[in-house]
């Protein structure tokens, strides 16, 4: 009886009618994406968890990592961690 409360809705269904459809994508969008499990970039393991904004633990190897507020990397941080690489290349291809 009770299977098919939140089928469509998912993790948003907890605020029922209220704040309009458009506003409760985004925010199941948000949500699911920081109760996710993340990979561990030092042990591999899918235990990668939030703790409180911005701050990403891992349960496996105890590691602490500071991340984006509601998923582990953001896409700044992306295009930030690509500009580096690329330019330590250059720098030690000039060298």
């Amino acid at each position: 009886m009770g299977k098919n409360r939140t089928r469509k809705v998912g993790i948003t269904g907890k605020y029922g009618t209220r704040y309009g459809a458009t506003l409760r994508k985004l925010l199941r969008k948000v949500e699911v994406s920081q109760h996710s499990t993340y990979r561990c970039a030092f042990c591999g393991k899918d235990s990668v968890k939030r703790t409180v904004v911005g701050i990403w633990s891992c349960k496996s190897c105890r590691k602490v990592v500071a991340g984006g507020a509601y998923s582990l990397s953001t896409a700044s941080a992306v295009t930030v961690r690509s500009t580096i690489a690329r330019l330590r290349k250059i720098q030690q291809e000039s060298a």
